[in-house]
């Protein structure tokens, strides 16, 4: 493969969805970009549509069921802020990077989900301190590389104001220009997170969302600048892509206030969960149904029962329920009882007090209580595709893809590097590209 690219840059957008490309299409830097890309503007999803699935999925190329990561957050009743899969021992088999590294290429990882004590080079992982006693700091050099980390936190962390974008993805973006420039890695995954929290917290089309994808065009404008200004630009591939794309909410459904109703759970009046025969996890546009003892099949038929019940009304929220098989040929966690698509318009909370359906209000969004958009929603929904964008070595340039699935990009890339990642559930876009 003599077209073979050095350097492989791959920018996540996080949010990024089919409906923006129009806008990309004006901006300074993505209209340079798409002159030469390739894309598509219509790349399927997996369920349940969230970060940190869909980021592994990129990096492996499976179905969460396969690799692993099956939602953002683990299965804790109760729990305030439950712990997120951010180690990269949750990945089931290999990755992306891992068979970079083993092929000798130098490899760096900014805020890339699950990445948290992988063997990257240079490793910034996305992780945050989830109890009281925790630094932030001393969580992410733990997880990451200390050295390196210390070293652009040295010279960029008076960008960053803790967790808070845009902030947070400006810190970031410094971080990125510096490793170009410094450490020249094959194999560069970058996660900008600006756009979905704008999304969540302000609505799908908000003035505050498209300023996001304006700060993104500087962003990637600056990271093409950089891979110029260290000589590699010619020899590099750059990927530009979205995880999942967003829909707004106005009411939140908490199927968890009916179960405890039913005795499936206990909690006390402050929605500490003392014990669960059942517990609805939520993935936001989407959620599941756990059974504690899965020979429990009086709890089973229970919750079918208030399913059935509750389909039977539009208003309350659920727009289809699926079964673990049926869940499972999705590509979602095959250990579930039961899985439920919200209707738009809707999402899933975890919350046990209060009403089964509340209506969100702007007080509950500032105190981050409730969002005004989210994603987690079955990938098959209308208007509800991310896009993939690619250029340089190894691109065939102007193709443009009608339809591929995020399954896909994790055998493309690989393709792109000459790597094999192993089992996969997608395929190699070989339209894409240029490699003889």
């Amino acid at each position: 493969m003599k077209n073979k690219p050095n350097f492989l840059i791959v920018i996540s957008f996080d949010c990024l969805s089919g409906l923006d490309f129009p806008v990309l299409e004006q901006l300074p830097n993505f209209k340079e970009f798409l002159h030469k890309a390739s894309y598509s503007k219509n790349v399927e999803s997996i369920y349940p549509s969230v970060t940190y699935p869909c980021h592994a999925t990129i990096v492996t190329g499976k179905l969460p069921k396969n690799h692993g990561i099956i939602n953002n957050t683990f299965i804790q009743p109760g729990w305030e802020s439950p712990d997120w899969y951010w180690e990269r021992k949750y990945i089931k088999g290999t990755t992306l990077y891992d068979e970079a590294k083993k092929a000798g290429m130098k490899t760096a990882a900014l805020l890339w989900p699950v990445t948290a004590k992988a063997d990257i080079d240079y490793n910034m992982p996305e992780i945050f301190a989830n109890r009281r006693w925790h630094n932030q700091i001393l969580v992410s050099l733990m997880n990451g590389t200390p050295m390196y980390q210390l070293e652009m936190n040295k010279k960029f962390g008076h960008i960053r104001k803790g967790l808070n974008q845009p902030a947070l993805d400006d810190f970031v973006l410094e971080s990125t220009v510096q490793t170009i420039k410094d450490k020249k890695p094959n194999l560069l995954l970058v996660h900008f997170t600006d756009l979905d929290t704008q999304r969540h917290y302000h609505g799908f089309s908000s003035k505050e969302a498209m300023d996001a994808i304006k700060r993104h065009d500087d962003r990637l404008g600056r990271i093409i600048s950089a891979l110029k200004e260290a000589g590699i630009f010619e020899e590099s591939a750059v990927i530009a892509l979205g995880d999942h794309s967003a829909l707004d909410e106005s009411k939140a459904i908490k199927l968890n206030v009916l179960l405890q109703k039913r005795g499936l759970l206990t909690a006390d009046e402050k929605g500490n969960v003392k014990d669960w025969r059942v517990y609805c996890k939520s993935c936001d546009g989407s959620a599941y149904i756990y059974v504690k003892d899965e020979r429990d099949d009086e709890a089973k038929a229970a919750v079918k029962q208030l399913l059935d019940e509750l389909m039977k009304e539009r208003e309350n929220g659920i727009e289809n329920v699926l079964t673990g098989e049926e869940a499972a040929k999705t590509g979602a966690d095959d250990n579930c009882v039961f899985m439920i698509e919200a209707l738009k318009g809707y999402y899933f909370s975890e919350a046990i007090t209060g009403h089964y359906l509340e209506d969100i209000r702007e007080q509950d969004v500032k105190e981050k209580i409730y969002t005004y958009a989210c994603h987690g929603y079955s990938p098959w929904k209308p208007d509800y595709q991310t896009i993939f964008m690619a250029s340089g070595k190894g691109i065939k340039p102007n193709k443009v893809i009608d339809h591929m699935r995020l399954i896909d990009e994790g055998p493309t890339l690989a393709r792109l590097l000459g790597l094999e990642i192993g089992e996969v559930d997608g395929r190699p876009i070989e339209e894409l590209l240029d490699l003889e």
